[in-house]
């Protein structure tokens, strides 16, 4: 999946995996009390900065803070903008 955004400098575009649905053990979670997801899915990655090459690429699937990225809607769908230094990890 592509999208006709291109990230500046080190920021990426990610798409926020779903929420849980139930617990493990069972009990569904309604949508009032669901948490936003920490992990997602890179769809666009910048070009890095000229001293600080990019690490992630695009189809990594990464652990970020939970407050981390700006909210946008790009063609009906949610995605997170934010800089590279906000993903912890890539799993």
């Amino acid at each position: 999946m592509s999208i006709h955004i291109k990230p500046l400098a080190d920021r990426v575009i990610v798409e926020a995996a779903p929420a849980e649905e139930k617990t493990a053990g069972g009990i569904i979670i309604p949508d009032t009390a669901k948490e936003k997801p920490q992990r997602g899915k890179v769809v666009a990655v910048g070009n890095g900065k000229p001293d600080e090459p990019m690490t992630v690429k695009e189809g990594d699937m990464v652990l970020y803070g939970k407050y981390a990225g700006t909210e946008i809607s790009v063609e009906g769908k949610d995605y997170l903008i934010m800089r590279e230094a906000d993903i912890f990890a890539i799993v």
